[in-house]
């Protein structure tokens, strides 16, 4: 897995100035390109378009100073359409437009070309297991919400606060099937994973349930693999570390591979701040074959 991270990698410096197909970086990662953005996601800790921007702009920048071609031709060569594209982009980085750059020879930003190796720390195991679950429901309420990767997240406190007891108790009664109770669901999100980005977030149950009151949302969910992981501890750090610690230490550790489908988190705090979570990630079996 790590070798094909690395080699995807040189794959994305020989074509800083050309095309790069994210289709043919997961195939070199021998991966899917759902699964692909996800772990380097959360490798890298930022999303893959963004390190591909900021090494554009890195080695534009050496270009800028060197003083050798005109901005124009700096800003077509690296997939601006204009020179006005080129300077918000390059300013957005380096905090100093490209003129002014070569004019003041000023100090620029640098993002260092990635790797990826394997640290080996051994400090604790993770416990999990693999279920095959049958087609479901998920079915409570729905909000847009934008992504919070550290912290509370205001946007879903403040949507659970609008609901109503009574609705909780309706939406609470349809659960039949594990993850049991009220779950929050996590789905439709967007393939950077980056930071404000917008998410579909549901706070609901999973249910087999045939009727299903009308002013409740649902989510129609196909049979399939999940990976589910437990842990406990300080609420929400935990819980966002959990999944990080999944795709940074779990999925290139074992035969699984994330496929789309909702991110399901069942949590049961206590009055201390810490909280019980088990976390449901759809999967597949990495030597699966690939579609699309």
């Amino acid at each position: 897995m790590l070798e094909g991270l690395n080699q995807a990698m040189d794959h994305i410096e020989a074509r800083l100035d050309g095309v790069i197909d994210i289709r043919e970086l997961a195939r070199i990662a021998v991966t899917s390109e759902y699964h692909f953005r996800r772990l380097f996601s959360a490798l890298a800790g930022m999303p893959l378009s963004e390190y591909i921007r900021r090494r554009r702009l890195t080695v534009a920048g050496a270009e800028v100073l060197a003083g050798e071609r005109t901005l124009l031709d700096i800003a077509v060569r690296y997939g601006y359409g204009s020179g006005e594209s080129f300077a918000r982009a390059f300013r957005a980085v380096h905090g100093v437009g490209p003129g002014e750059a070569r004019q003041t020879g000023a100090a620029l930003q640098s993002q260092p070309r990635m790797s990826f190796r394997l640290v080996v720390e051994g400090s604790s195991s993770m416990q999990y297991k693999v279920v095959e679950k049958d087609a479901f429901k998920v079915v409570g309420k729905k909000a847009r919400v934008p992504l919070v990767h550290e912290g509370a997240n205001p946007a879903i406190a403040e949507f659970i606060r609008g609901i109503g007891p009574d609705t909780v108790r309706r939406i609470a009664g349809l659960s039949d099937q594990d993850p049991e109770g009220i779950v929050s669901v996590s789905d439709d999100l967007d393939p950077s994973r980056a930071e404000g980005t917008e998410l579909d977030y549901y706070h609901a149950v999973v249910t087999s349930a045939a009727d299903v009151p009308q002013d409740l949302d649902v989510l129609r969910v196909p049979a399939g693999t999940w990976a589910v992981f437990e842990n406990s501890g300080p609420f929400p750090q935990a819980l966002q570390h959990l999944w990080r610690d999944v795709f940074t230490q779990w999925f290139p550790s074992n035969p699984y591979e994330s496929r789309p489908g909702p991110e399901i988190l069942r949590v049961r705090p206590d009055e201390s701040g810490e909280a019980e979570a088990a976390l449901w990630i759809p999967v597949v079996r990495a030597d699966a074959p690939k579609r699309g």
